[in-house]
């Protein structure tokens, strides 16, 4: 009983929450600035971290966040309600690192300085050795993914969403994003079972 109530808690808060960022863009389409700097602030460090798992590349990553918030403000008024604005705005992202990636020619870059947030506790030296280890094992496999299957690990993993929420993100079918997960989650075991070979 408590876990349904907790359950539909959680539900109603997200729901108060979609309302909360439809308000916010019908008022950045009326050219509020104070709605826009709300709605920045709040998927600013999302999209980095999202950003930051797809190219690894610091540049383009501010670029295409950037980018995306020109894009928010500009075409706000062209939401049209079918999908989450969470939805919306990660789609904008997607297609802006897609096309910064073309234009760079997806030279590859060092990785950017995970956003991930830690535990308030901080860990002996040892854990801490030992898990920024496995986080750049985790990233050296992702970036040897291709962008449509790396997309979706990231979205799922790092990100929380539904298959389909990252397909109105990709504009692909959900079963497409299905089979992607499905070719991503066997070529990240190999790519992280031989990278457990080759540790010392």
């Amino acid at each position: 009983m408590a876990h349904e109530q907790g359950r539909l808690s959680a539900s109603s808060s997200q729901a108060r929450l979609d309302a909360d960022e439809i308000t916010l863009l019908r008022e950045i389409a009326g050219g509020d600035r104070r709605a826009f700097e709300t709605l920045y602030r709040r998927y600013f460090p999302r999209l980095i971290r999202f950003l930051g798992r797809i190219c690894r590349n610091p540049a383009l990553i501010e670029e295409a966040a950037n980018d995306t918030f020109l894009v928010v403000w500009r075409k706000a008024a062209s939401y049209d309600g079918s999908c989450k604005v969470s939805t919306w705005i990660f789609g904008i992202a997607w297609r802006k690192v897609l096309k910064a990636l073309k234009l760079d020619g997806m030279a590859p870059a060092e990785p950017a300085e995970s956003a991930d947030c830690c535990d308030e506790a901080t860990p002996s030296p040892e854990r801490q050795a030992e898990a920024h280890e496995l986080s750049r094992r985790i990233d050296a496999a992702l970036c040897q993914l291709p962008l449509a299957q790396r997309l979706v690990v990231v979205l799922t993993y790092f990100h929380g969403l539904g298959y389909g929420e990252i397909a109105g993100i990709a504009g692909c079918p959900a079963n497409t994003v299905k089979t992607r997960m499905f070719h991503a989650r066997h070529r990240l075991k190999s790519l992280l079972a031989d990278a457990q070979e080759e540790a010392p």
